[in-house]
């Protein structure tokens, strides 16, 4: 039986995000909320784990407190347990500080119950592409972590050993890791689902379980939020349309054509 976790986040839809121009900040007003396209891969994962070998899913997510209905839709997952760490305290977070409040919890989870098996995170989040979350949480953990996975090929619980297929920009790399192990996950390792009705209608009624920075989790306040926070966002803008460039065709110009133009073009760049 698999002790799985899973963390989500619940993110802008990107492809409707606008910037002011004269603030430089999101304008996120009228834009829809969506569970983090990579976490939706991993929940797909645990689903399909949870099949296999049996076990319990317990969903986590830190956000303000409409995240909840990003753990509703985990519950059309199968999510077992759905958990909320919300307050005002955990506002501004950067990976820094997201990565501590996550790990705190777990422990805490942990603590409470029994340790997980196997911690699933999306690669990165689509509002922030950081992926630092995930092995920020298996650093202090101290666990170890398979990034950008594609594909788990066995997972062996007696041996608590797992083979797991990674995407590299050289190609594929085959792991082995010990359990417990944390995975980032790409959108191939696990695909959306579709819930009986019966489930569905489950997740409407189900609430989550909601944590604040008050406790029970034992938290140290200088770790939360915009004061646990290095990072500084100095700017954001939309980058300036640049010119299309120009496509030369070997069929039409030929080889030697195309070679003099392009030689042409870098030296007018300065480039050459």
């Amino acid at each position: 039986m698999l002790n799985l976790l899973v963390s989500v986040k619940q993110v802008p839809d990107t492809t409707n995000i606008r910037i002011n121009l004269e603030t430089g900040t999101l304008i996120r007003e009228g834009v829809p909320a969506i569970i983090n396209p990579y976490d939706v891969s991993a929940l797909a994962l645990a689903c399909r784990l949870k099949r296999t070998y049996g076990g319990r899913i317990t969903v986590i997510t830190m956000g303000p407190p409409q995240a909840r209905l990003a753990l509703k839709e985990a519950v059309e997952y199968f999510a077992d347990r759905i958990i909320l760490l919300t307050d005002r305290k955990f506002a501004g977070a950067d990976t820094l500080a997201t990565s501590y409040t996550l790990a705190q919890a777990i422990k805490y989870l942990e603590k409470m119950d029994k340790p997980f098996d196997l911690f699933l995170f999306g690669k990165q989040a689509i509002d922030g592409d950081t992926a630092q979350v995930g092995p920020g949480v298996a650093a202090r953990l101290n666990i170890p972590v398979v990034t950008y996975t594609i594909k788990i090929e066995d997972l062996d619980l007696e041996k608590r050993r797992i083979i797991v297929h990674r995407k590299t920009e050289k190609g594929i790399e085959i792991l082995s890791a010990r359990l417990p192990v944390l995975l980032t996950c790409e959108k191939e390792a696990g695909h959306p689902i579709l819930s009986p009705f019966s489930t569905i209608l489950e997740a409407q009624k189900t609430e989550p379980e909601v944590f604040s920075a008050d406790g029970p989790i034992p938290y140290e306040p200088q770790h939360l939020g915009l004061k646990g926070s290095p990072t500084r966002v100095h700017r954001v803008y939309t980058p300036e349309l640049k010119k299309q460039g120009k496509i030369l065709y070997l069929e039409e110009v030929g080889v030697e054509n195309a070679v003099e133009e392009i030689v042409k073009i870098l030296k007018e760049k300065g480039v050459l």
